[in-house]
């Protein structure tokens, strides 16, 4: 699987790239048919709260379509970690509907 990372106005930590690797290809034990995976980072403002939000947008391409999350924490591992959670459970809902 082919996993892009792109960080929107600021350059990743190469510690961070290594755990979304990992992170990533991890989803391959759920779905062995993932063809790609793109990892969007951004720092977003929150108005309500005095700190940066980190978000995670991570879209998942499958044979015949793609599947999306975006989450937001205030550390990219975690927001990362969600996300890719709600990823295993769309993986696993149309693992069940393909059968």
């Amino acid at each position: 699987m082919n996993v892009t990372i792109e960080a929107i106005h600021f350059n990743p930590d190469v510690r961070l790239e290594e755990f979304i690797q990992e992170k990533v290809s991890k989803l391959s034990q759920v779905a062995d048919d993932i063809i790609k995976a793109e990892v969007f980072l951004s720092l977003e403002r929150s108005q309500s709260v005095n700190y940066d939000s980190k978000v995670a947008k991570v879209r998942i391409e499958v044979p015949g379509g793609a599947i999306f999350a975006e989450k937001r924490s205030k550390s990219f591992e975690e927001s990362i970690d969600t996300a890719l959670e709600a990823l295993r459970v769309q993986l696993l809902k149309r693992k069940e509907k393909q059968k």
